[in-house]
């Protein structure tokens, strides 16, 4: 198996450009995380000479919305994409492939779990976790699909992009990939534009309160936070808020009803969907981010939360350690009383918040998303080369 971190990164020189055909359905709508590292890795390659890049929506009803969400001079797909009969027959009969709508490619790199099949081009797929096959239960119907798709794909020879040594090895030991097709390269850093702390205190509506980010689903276990701010951290700080941002997925009634039945929910504030202006000053104002997620392919909160100086707790939850190292408090997966001493750490003692900070500012400086797409180019070519 391939592993290919930011450190290792090749610029390539200026030769041929490669046509690539890349998923740029994830930037449509209210962006995950997943969207996010679409945009930001679309964004550094149509800075690049040496691509040409296609983009393509697997979306009936996001069709008119694919161009005005792309970089220059990155190529919209015009003719429409329905993406339950696309990958209906994608997952049976290999057919129809990409070169329908993109036009003749090296490459298509499917961002979000799915590649298409091809008439010659190359396929590459980015994993970013397999949580479909270690906890289905936490998962909505279409990603309990992703693992017969990512056979199929992995049959048709395509190499798989993962985010992480964590992913990589998962894909090889759970998919039976080829190792010789299976390389890790670390995405950048979350872009955190510079805010005003108030803001985000008077969001908050306290001087101090412990900050969650992201889609509220089961696999992050925000039901466990509320647990530890009620019992363990409000009680002996009265001026402490706990701050809920991101959207309602599938199964937010769990989280709704641990707020609901909390002695201080009060202090309990759920925002839902934010802007990015919002999340920055969020951010800016925050005390410590806690992550206590139950498994993780990547992990972009906690490095955008380093990268704004705010301390981390978070759990040793799949990837988290290998992306975090020690510049976060990483506890138990599942232990609200571990991850409730973590928080109050942070939030109680000064040079302990100081020291992790700092660590934290150091982390995240390994993370580049230009050296992410200069790797990314070098697996294009690589996985190119049989369509020459």
């Amino acid at each position: 198996m391939d592993i290919v971190d930011q450190g290792q990164a090749m610029t390539l020189a200026r030769g041929d450009r490669l046509r690539v055909a890349v998923d740029a359905t994830p930037l449509l709508g209210r962006r995950t995380g997943v969207g996010n590292f679409t945009a930001a890795l679309l964004e550094r390659l149509a800075a690049r000479e040496d691509v040409a890049l296609t983009a393509y929506g697997v979306t009936w009803r996001g069709r008119r919305e694919l161009a005005a969400a792309l970089p220059a001079p990155v190529r919209a797909c015009r003719r429409p994409m329905a993406a339950r009969p696309l990958r209906w027959a994608w997952g049976r009969l290999d057919l129809p492939p990409i070169e329908w709508w993109a036009g003749a490619v090296d490459v298509v790199h499917g961002t979000n779990f799915v590649v298409p099949p091809t008439s010659r081009a190359e396929g590459v797929v980015t994993v970013h976790d397999l949580t479909p096959l270690h906890f289905p239960e936490l998962c909505d119907a279409a990603s309990l699909a992703y693992p017969a798709l990512l056979r199929r794909a992995l049959a048709r020879g395509a190499w798989v992009h993962a985010v992480s040594t964590f992913v990589a090895n998962e894909v090889v030991d759970h998919l039976g990939a080829d190792p010789e097709r299976v390389v890790a390269i670390h995405s950048g850093v979350p872009r955190v534009q510079q805010a005003d702390p108030g803001v985000g205190r008077g969001l908050a509506g306290a001087p101090r309160y412990v900050l969650a980010l992201g889609t509220v689903e089961p696999r992050k276990d925000l039901p466990g936070l509320v647990h530890a701010f009620d019992d363990a951290l409000a009680p002996g700080r009265v001026d402490l808020r706990l701050v809920l941002a991101g959207p309602d997925g599938w199964g937010s009634e769990a989280l709704a009803e641990a707020v609901d039945g909390a002695r201080h929910r009060d202090r309990i504030v759920r925002l839902g969907w934010v802007t990015a202006d919002q999340r920055a000053a969020l951010l800016a104002g925050a005390s410590v981010l806690a992550y206590p997620s139950r498994y993780e392919g990547f992990g972009f909160p906690p490095l955008e939360a380093m990268a704004s100086g705010v301390p981390v707790v978070a759990t040793i939850a799949g990837a988290l350690p290998e992306v975090l190292g020690d510049a976060a408090l990483l506890v138990p997966v599942g232990d609200v009383d571990a991850l409730a001493e973590a928080l109050a750490k942070l939030l109680d003692d000064s040079q302990l918040r100081a020291t992790r900070i700092e660590a934290g500012l150091r982390q995240v400086a390994a993370y580049d998303w230009d050296r992410t797409a200069a790797a990314m180019v070098e697996l294009y070519r690589r996985a190119g080369r049989g369509s020459s």
